[in-house]
């Protein structure tokens, strides 16, 4: 066999101890404990299980996981159940995909007001949506959207947008009927631009008189009111970004999209390429470039790395998957009832499950033997740094 795969895992383990010494006070609290979370993932440090196969009798250990969000080793579990969750919400109508991104001045200072600005990206980007869809002179009728915060770039930089699934149509004000799209149309993305760009900037304004900004460095300036609107200025006339890509080919494909974007980490460990005593080496796509020039490596020094890859840590409790208008959580269940009722559709077949086959499905085995595939037992479970009792051998590899 090979050599294994590298991990950012392995880039923390490595590098991670003498820069969190050198950057002592420079990281916060979140940051130190996302890098020691991924550190002890699936290590004897979390504890885990001695487990043999039923089927051909090979003993294994299975070492937990962190569960740490920004890990990128934890997400795939987490957004498959997500998306099994999710499935029961899809409607039989095309799907669109609109993107929201924050002008590189304001990014700058989301990053030192996370919580705040991304909020507001967040409830400003749902409200334009709804206003616009809303309006007789483009859909006439309320939306659902889903809404998904990622805050990097291919490169690790820190590019705060949010992907918007929108179904593509809406209830009618009275509720009496459904409003489609024109096919292959969603909104203007122009109009959508401005009304963007104006209620954010009202926004920012506003958690500025306020008192919620907080500027540190070459922007502590921009606390006096005065300076703040200048700083503005310019910023009511650039254009904004706001895309909107073709519609899905049908709902199916909505969710392998959302199965790639709903728990993607800053950077995957399949996208990792190279280590060294210095530096670190990565797959990223320049979205500047045409065709296959697209796809570049880029080598960064191992302390830039993890600084990057911690740009993107979140604040605590902070939801990076939002729901509003028609798939609000307080009535989604409710709304898609309805729609499905004027549209003549049913429920996806999974949600009706007969209670035999949901029973079937609770008593999948947990773990599954890498070498013939039956279900492996529990023999024994160890807690973080307990010794294992009489551990199995491991296979060597040949």
């Amino acid at each position: 066999m090979g050599q294994p795969a590298l991990e950012v895992a392995d880039i923390f383990r490595t590098h991670g101890p003498a820069w969190r010494k050198a950057e002592r006070g420079h990281l916060s609290l979140g940051q130190l404990k996302v890098m020691s979370a991924i550190e002890q993932c699936r290590s004897a440090a979390l504890g885990g299980h001695v487990l043999r196969c039923e089927g051909c009798g090979s003993d294994r250990i299975a070492y937990n996981s962190c569960r740490n969000r920004h890990c990128p080793k934890c997400q795939a579990g987490a957004a498959r159940r997500w998306l099994e969750a999710r499935q029961a919400d899809l409607l039989p109508v095309e799907y669109y995909h609109v993107v929201f991104t924050l002008p590189a001045p304001i990014a700058d200072i989301a990053y030192q007001n996370k919580a705040v600005i991304y909020g507001l990206l967040f409830d400003v980007a749902a409200e334009v949506l709804l206003t616009i869809a809303a309006d007789p002179k483009h859909l006439g009728a309320g939306i659902g959207v889903t809404l998904v915060l990622h805050t990097w770039g291919s490169a690790l930089t820190h590019h705060p947008h949010v992907h918007g699934i929108v179904p593509g149509g809406g209830l009618s004000p009275t509720g009496e009927h459904w409003v489609a799209c024109k096919p292959g149309f969603f909104l203007s993305v122009r109009v959508l631009s401005r009304l963007f760009r104006r209620r954010l900037l009202e926004e920012l304004q506003a958690v500025h008189r306020r008192g919620r900004l907080q500027f540190f460095g070459e922007h502590v300036a921009l606390a006096d009111a005065r300076a703040f609107a200048r700083w503005l200025a310019p910023l009511r006339q650039c254009e904004w970004v706001v895309y909107a890509k073709r519609p899905f080919a049908g709902p199916e494909a909505v969710l392998g999209y959302l199965s790639r974007y709903t728990h993607r980490v800053a950077i995957a460990n399949s996208r990792l390429v190279a280590m060294d005593e210095r530096s670190v080496s990565f797959r990223w796509k320049d979205y500047r470039a045409k065709g296959k020039t697209r796809h570049k490596t880029m080598t960064l020094g191992a302390d830039e790395f993890m600084r990057r890859f911690l740009l993107h840590v979140l604040p605590g409790g902070f939801h990076r998957i939002r729901h509003y208008g028609l798939l609000a959580n307080a009535s989604r269940k409710a709304n898609l009832a309805r729609v499905r009722e004027l549209l003549n559709a049913v429920p996806a077949a999974h949600s009706q499950t007969p209670v035999a086959d949901a029973e079937i499905e609770i008593a999948k085995p947990g773990f599954v033997c890498l070498h013939c595939g039956a279900a492996m037992l529990v023999l024994q479970t160890f807690v973080c740094g307990e010794t294992i009792r009489a551990p199995p051998q491991e296979p060597h590899a040949t």
